[in-house]
């Protein structure tokens, strides 16, 4: 049986991860870790040391801040539990020296998003790249999100750049902004411009557009149910043993 930790275990992810860990033949609930300690039929702790300290654990799970997010696995990562991580707001950069702290045989698994549809977006998204010399990318997310761009609009940036040798996006970029009107042609991220929509109404989409001589071509994924995540984490919590240091994205466990 798999041991998992759940970090933000009251927020809405947190609960969905919770339930669908429950769920599942092969683990087991060994603690929630939220600050608000709310009363639970399972053990939660206010920090994942003091967590850590009184159970033991397989798998770290983190939905939490983007502003917790670094602690909590600088914490567990050093004691060589495994750390499956949605919380989106951390570089790459970070995300490696997070990963440094861990002894061997330990992971850091990062998926900016854990949906299968989103997943297949972005590869999608990288085979097009290679035919289309104008790209963007319009993401779509409820008003309480902290983080913008989202993390899986900053993934598909660097993959539509990546599968394109780095050339960037022909499309016009600032130059065109008119004065006192500056991001109205978005984020450029790897020289993709990303666009960020925070709205009520929405829960989480995102679309890619590119354009080349005469044709468009759009690639959408909607989210509107947290569930949709929850194969993707389980299947990062399954995963997440056989392989060592830093891995990014879903891709990497759906062969």
């Amino acid at each position: 049986m798999i041991r998992v930790a759940v970090a933000g275990c009251a927020g809405r992810m947190g609960k969905q991860v919770v339930a669908a860990v429950n769920g599942a033949d092969d683990m087991v609930l060994a603690c929630g870790i939220d600050p608000s300690m709310p009363v639970e039929a399972f053990p939660v702790y206010p920090s994942v040391a003091e967590a850590l300290d009184a159970q033991e654990v397989d798998v770290l799970v983190d939905f939490t801040r983007p502003d917790v997010v670094a602690a909590n696995l600088a914490e567990a990562l050093p004691r060589g539990v495994d750390c499956v991580v949605g919380t989106t707001g951390l570089s790459t950069e970070q995300l490696e020296q997070l990963a440094a702290l861990a002894p061997a045989g330990t992971t850091l698994f990062y998926a900016p998003n854990f949906t299968t549809g989103a997943v297949l977006m972005m590869e999608f998204s990288q085979v097009a790249a290679k035919y289309f010399p104008q790209a963007e990318v319009i993401e779509y997310h409820h008003e309480k999100k902290l983080d913008a761009p989202s993390g899986t609009a900053v993934r598909t940036a660097q993959l539509i750049a990546a599968a394109r040798d780095g050339r960037p996006s022909e499309a016009p970029g600032p130059e065109t902004e008119i004065e006192g009107a500056a991001g109205a042609r978005g984020a450029h991220i790897d020289g993709i411009p990303v666009h960020s929509v925070r709205s009520a109404g929405f829960s989480a989409s995102q679309e890619v557009i590119f354009g080349s001589y005469g044709q468009t071509l759009t690639i959408r994924h909607d989210s509107w149910d947290r569930a949709s995540y929850m194969p993707g984490v389980l299947l990062g919590i399954r995963s997440v043993g056989s392989r060592e240091g830093l891995v990014i994205g879903l891709e990497s466990f759906m062969g």
